[in-house]
């Protein structure tokens, strides 16, 4: 049930005292973590733990890529399918929680498309037609996301697009090669 609906439960909550409100609010906002994350940034953080925050945030995925790079190779196997396709929608969750907590989506369309662009140059032959199940899996994650972030894109300010037209380039290209563009 939600509280807007419920008016007169609303309406004892406002009415209680100060103190109390305090206690409970405290108590809802330790259940939820991702609202306490959100919380703790808006409240104790500025511009510079914003930045420190993107930069780790790309350390991460470097790191994360670098580790996909030993583990997975370029050969169109179920194994690599399936392994390169986890390690990227872990990495997309760690973009996830980041836009969520910061709210900044330049940041996010940055490392969606380092992601991409990553993954597409390190393993191209992973991203062909194929008829293993990982396969098209991994193809169907990766349509999802390169439309996902070309709406992001286009929504951007031109400044910021020609700044991110590179990748976005090389992203669009590779797809359009590939026929990541339409579902197969």
């Amino acid at each position: 049930m939600s509280l807007h609906k419920n008016t007169i439960l609303k309406e004892a909550i406002l009415s209680l005292a100060q103190k109390e409100k305090d206690k409970l609010l405290v108590r809802l906002i330790n259940k939820d973590k991702m609202l306490l994350k959100q919380l703790h940034f808006q409240l104790l953080e500025d511009e510079f733990d914003l930045e420190d925050r993107i930069e780790k945030l790309k350390r991460n995925l470097e790191t994360l890529m670098s580790v996909v790079e030993k583990s997975v190779k370029n050969t169109p196997v179920y194994s690599n399918y399936s392994q390169l396709n986890a390690l990227l929608r872990q990495a997309s969750g760690m973009i996830n929680e980041h836009e969520k907590v910061t709210k900044d989506k330049i940041s996010e369309i940055e490392c969606r498309l380092y992601l991409l662009k990553a993954s597409f140059e390190r393993f191209p032959k992973l991203f062909e037609a194929s008829a293993v199940s990982s396969g098209i899996k991994l193809r169907k994650y990766a349509i999802g996301r390169i439309k996902n972030v070309t709406g992001k894109f286009d929504k951007l300010h031109e400044d910021i697009q020609f700044d991110l037209y590179a990748e976005m380039k090389f992203i669009q290209e590779f797809a359009a090669k590939h026929h990541l563009l339409h579902q197969p």
